[in-house]
């Protein structure tokens, strides 16, 4: 039996944390976690999860808004209640948080509703408890960030939509990443006025330049006012309550409430990381090698705190792979290649696997690519498109990434993603059957060459 209280503890609750942690006593480990916020993490409590409802909610207007043109008389958009829709959100987040205690407690887990830090290398001090574990994994996550900018505490961060007892009729949200769209979509969609301003010519830095252009596209058709190329320089509050936002080139946007979107950091500050020799990286975030390990051996990262794919399925499959490591006698490691993943905003968009421009840095590709109206809006007649494109390479015929505007890109992109994973060629999409009449058939019926690049 090992000196130490525990062979392994895991620091933080979330997706990662319980998925390592509960796998590890699967396997027979004597295992603790600590949580000092709440169980589930960023994405149970306050992102993927409560996110997703307030989505939904939206579409349920713009449904209502298209059934006339399908001939549903009474199916007219009205005033929406927002205490109804949070009243039910936080039901659903309260069941799933209960969820993945039980889960904890079903595996013989050992829980603490505390803060753990460092002591030394095998020591914790978790709520002024001192406890020893043969191995260690961080999985602490990370938290929102505000930018440096006078006024920055007068706006909201991503959490503090959940918090929010009323929807604010003005908006301005900065920010050109997933968190950003997602959330000044959903509000536009629920009838708040939403201005969004981002950096880079077009949101979404870093994705497929055709399905960035899209969804530039399809936010100023859902009635948000786009400002590429615009950040903060301050906010203010007026004597009258109006919030006046500054940007970089002296423009002035009064509002009701701004939310920062600007990004997010490893949530290491004050984790002890320097009693143990961990240097952090210029984000916060923890080095790891490729088998999760930090410069300490026994020491482990795993999910956003190290920043590498910053993804709750991927904590998770990563957290998986560590325990199967550690006790399960099948040392492996989880695959950052091909990880398929979703914008929420309206419509949604979805990607897997390289980008155009990537592709193109590694060979000829041919790029195939769609856009049309889906059915259901050929009848409402509302502006919404939809984006379809694959991006092969030209010697191999291998199918490199596939990119999807338009409704039910998430759930079209999971099975695309299953062939990109299995390494598929273009012959293998052409000489699958489509199922008619569906816009996912239009991956499989792509037939001429948009453009050749390389």
């Amino acid at each position: 039996m090992s000196s130490y209280d525990f062979d392994l503890f895991v620091i933080g609750g979330g997706s990662g944390g319980v998925r390592c942690a509960r796998i590890s006593a699967g396997h027979g480990a004597r295992v603790a976690v600590a949580e000092e916020r709440f169980w589930g993490g960023t994405c149970v409590n306050v992102g993927c999860v409560p996110k997703k409802i307030m989505v939904h909610a939206a579409e349920y207007g713009q449904w209502a808004h298209d059934a006339p043109a399908f001939g549903w008389t009474e199916a007219q958009p009205g005033a929406h209640d927002w205490t109804t829709l949070a009243t039910a959100r936080d039901a659903e987040v309260a069941r799933l948080n209960a969820i993945y205690s039980r889960l904890l407690t079903n595996a013989n887990v050992t829980s603490f509703n505390a803060r753990a830090t460092f002591i030394d290398d095998h020591t914790l001090d978790v709520g002024g408890t001192r406890i020893t574990a043969e191995r260690i994994v961080i999985a602490v996550g990370g938290r929102p960030q505000r930018p440096a900018i006078p006024g920055a505490e007068l706006g909201l961060v991503s959490d503090d939509l959940f918090t929010l007892k009323a929807r604010p009729q003005r908006i301005i949200v900065i920010g050109g990443g997933y968190i950003a769209l997602e959330f000044a979509s959903l509000l536009r969609g629920l009838g708040s006025d939403v201005d969004l301003l981002y950096r880079q010519p077009l949101p979404l830095r870093g994705m497929d330049g055709d399905l960035r252009a899209a969804m530039a596209e399809a936010l100023e058709n859902q009635g948000i006012r786009l400002h590429p190329g615009q950040m903060p320089a301050k906010l203010e509050r007026g004597s009258d309550g109006v919030l006046r936002l500054t940007t970089e080139d002296g423009a002035v946007l009064e509002t009701d409430q701004v939310m920062f979107a600007t990004g997010r950091v490893p949530h290491t500050d004050g984790l002890g990381l320097e009693k143990v020799g961990i240097k952090t990286g210029a984000s916060g975030c923890v080095p790891v090698t490729l088998e999760q390990a930090t410069t300490q051996p026994h020491i482990f990262a795993i999910g956003d705190v190290t920043d590498q794919l910053n993804l709750t399925p991927v904590a998770t499959a990563v957290g998986h792979a560590l325990a199967d490591t550690l006790f399960g006698g099948r040392p492996r490691t989880a695959s950052f290649q091909n990880v398929p993943t979703a914008i929420f905003t309206s419509p949604p968009a979805a990607t897997v696997g390289l980008s155009e421009e990537a592709a193109a840095l590694q060979g000829p590709i041919d790029v195939y690519v769609a856009r049309f109206t889906p059915m259901r809006h050929t009848i409402s007649k509302a502006p919404r498109k939809t984006l379809m494109k694959l991006v092969v390479a030209r010697r191999t015929q291998r199918v490199l990434g596939a990119h999807m505007l338009g409704e039910d890109a998430a759930e079209i992109m999971q099975g695309i993603a299953v062939a990109i994973v299995a390494g598929a060629t273009k012959e293998d999409f052409d000489r699958t059957i489509g199922i008619h009449p569906t816009a996912a058939e239009e991956f499989v019926t792509l037939r001429t060459v948009t453009r050749q690049v390389g």
